[in-house]
């Protein structure tokens, strides 16, 4: 076994397709494919289905998949610091899903840091692209929430990728929204008073599964929505439609602004929202480094200033 052939395994399974893999990687397909044939023989397992369309991974597969991501990552960051083309600067990069108060807690790091020493990227994305950003140590922390909806979804996938989940603020859902919206009065805002206004939700992709929406009661039905990919356009959206967004109602007013306000939303048998668990995920087992570390308590100090509906305490 080498290497070369888990890095063979690992662009098989992300791109769906020998031929792809091959491309991507510069190599012919024969080569690829006697590569694969050859690991699966050593190790007595079939890693992949074969079809027309593609190939999928079989149940042991996936298992060695995880195992094998778990060895050739830290080989591949160990030529980023110190291969040939490697950079001399320290990186630090998150990945978050659309947050304001991640990014707010970002900047506070990059501002307590020497930018000459490091280089540093945040992404906000799509939840999957988190979880795959921090498992392929594109990112050291992701930032998400889980809740009874989607945590055994998400809990299987974060541990099949050797990641695990640390909570930061346990809080309920709140309607997010303008504050000339109508209802932006409110109290307490129910489902039946939003039929009538636009729900704006994160695109997700590919993985369009509720378990991966970045909003509450996506089964639920709409009578008007809209998928978007980016935070300033749910902000524009709101004011330009009346829409409203139903997530955790902490708002970073620094970087989005004082023109938006948080609604408690009280759920009820029909539409129950559930507690939401903000937290961030990295390596199992991983150490932080002091840019994480720090960063990680950037964060936490900052939604220690809120309860559990989003109001600053």
């Amino acid at each position: 076994m080498t290497l070369q052939q888990l890095k063979y395994v690992i662009t098989i399974a992300e791109t769906g397709s020998f031929s792809r893999a091959a491309t991507k990687l510069y190599v012919s397909q024969p080569s690829i494919t006697g590569a694969v044939r050859d690991l699966e023989r050593e190790i007595g397992i079939l890693l992949f289905h074969r079809t027309g369309r593609g190939v999928t991974l079989t149940p042991e597969g996936a298992d060695f998949l995880a195992y094998a991501r778990g060895v050739y990552q830290p080989y591949r960051e160990l030529l980023e610091h110190y291969g040939k083309s490697a950079s001399h600067k320290k990186k630090f990069s998150v990945s978050t899903q659309h947050f304001s108060f991640a990014v707010k807690a970002f900047v506070e790091t990059v501002r307590h840091a020497d930018t000459e020493e490091y280089e540093f990227a945040i992404r906000e994305t799509r939840t999957r692209a988190v979880i795959d950003d921090v498992a392929k140590l594109h990112s050291e922390i992701g930032i998400l929430w889980l809740s009874d909806f989607n945590r055994q979804i998400l809990g299987k996938l974060l541990r099949s990728a050797n990641l695990e989940f640390h909570p930061l603020l346990r809080c309920d859902a709140c309607v997010y929204l303008w504050r000339g919206h109508p209802l932006a009065g409110e109290r307490e805002i129910t489902f039946d008073m939003l039929k009538e206004y636009t729900c704006i939700s994160y695109d997700q992709g590919e993985d369009s599964s509720f378990y991966f929406a970045e909003e509450i009661l996506t089964t639920n039905e709409y009578s008007r929505t809209i998928k978007v990919s980016d935070r300033a356009t749910v902000l524009n959206l709101m004011v330009g439609l009346n829409g409203y967004t139903l997530c955790p109602g902490i708002i970073c007013e620094e970087l989005n602004g004082s023109d938006y306000v948080a609604v408690p939303f009280r759920s009820d048998a029909q539409n129950p929202s559930g507690a939401m668990e903000i937290g961030y995920i990295q390596r199992k087992s991983s150490i932080p480094s002091g840019m994480a570390t720090l960063y990680i308590e950037e964060i936490g100090n900052y939604l220690s200033r809120y309860d559990r509906y989003g109001r600053e305490i």
